[in-house]
């Protein structure tokens, strides 16, 4: 299954892919500790964080990339964010496509 369209999940130190029609498991990944588990998903990677490190993954398989154990800011609750992800994000990079297209459509042509 393509990775967009899985659910991810973050419990208790692990990122798990469900199938979004079922709900059946399609991938687990252990990170570390029991913990809450924030995840944030961009085009091509999951990036988790859980007991103060970082983590990023393979959306498609729950493989490890890379892990950053963030050493001395401790193990509290970990914030992500991602530039130019999002809904906002989609809908600009299309308003941009949009107006460059009529920007190209009304130029002069070169002689």
């Amino acid at each position: 299954m393509e990775h967009s369209q899985a659910v991810f999940v973050g419990i208790r130190g692990r990122v798990l892919a469900l199938e979004p029609g079922t709900g059946a498991e399609l991938w687990r990944t252990r990170l570390k500790g029991g913990d809450f588990v924030n995840v944030v998903l961009t085009e091509d990677r999951i990036f988790a964080a859980t007991q103060g490190e970082m983590f990023c993954l393979d959306p498609s398989t729950g493989t490890i990339l890379w892990h950053n154990p963030l050493k001395g800011l401790g193990t509290g609750l970990t914030t992500i964010a991602v530039a130019g992800t999002g809904p906002q994000s989609a809908v600009m990079k299309r308003r941009r496509q949009e107006e460059d297209e009529a920007a190209s459509a009304s130029a002069p042509a070169a002689m």
